[in-house]
């Protein structure tokens, strides 16, 4: 990352893709009457615009880039975020979504803490951290589901 205002652009694109394939997930979900599955999505939805939203405010005061899709240099070619082609699927099974969030997360994560780890700007690297804890949380809570742990996070 060159500069705070790359890495925002990043974190605003990354949790606008996060809050996208979360519902999607959820839409797939209920369309199965798993709801509380589905909540789940939705709650993660919720913490992504959440998360949005903090990058967001982040830089109001400063002069963000308008990027493109095609800008973005992404470690995979894609957002870490962006859905498989195969998470819409409307019989994807709940432990096929549950691993397919879990996948993006842990891209997110990694995404978020290459950044931690390499950066030489101390602000940047803060920036990085709270992301990095953010998604570790995130995969905590899909891991737990997995294991059959359903516990709905608090929104």
């Amino acid at each position: 990352m060159k500069n705070v205002e790359e890495f925002l652009v990043y974190a605003i694109r990354l949790e606008f893709d996060a809050a996208q394939r979360c519902d999607e997930l959820a839409e797939v979900m209920e369309s199965f009457d798993n709801k509380d599955c589905a909540r789940l999505f939705r709650t993660l939805a919720k913490f992504a615009r959440l998360h949005l939203e903090d990058a967001k405010n982040r830089g109001g005061f400063r002069d963000l880039p308008d990027w493109q899709t095609y800008d973005f240099k992404w470690p995979e070619g894609e957002s870490p975020e962006a859905a498989e082609i195969w998470a819409a699927d409307p019989m994807l099974a709940k432990v096929d979504a549950l691993e397919n969030a879990l996948r993006s997360e842990k891209r997110s994560h990694d995404f978020y803490k290459h950044i931690r780890d390499t950066t030489t700007d101390p602000e940047i690297r803060a920036l990085a951290r709270e992301f990095v804890e953010e998604e570790a949380e995130h995969v905590a809570i899909l891991e737990g589901w997995l294991r059959g742990e359903e516990v709905l996070p608090a929104a």
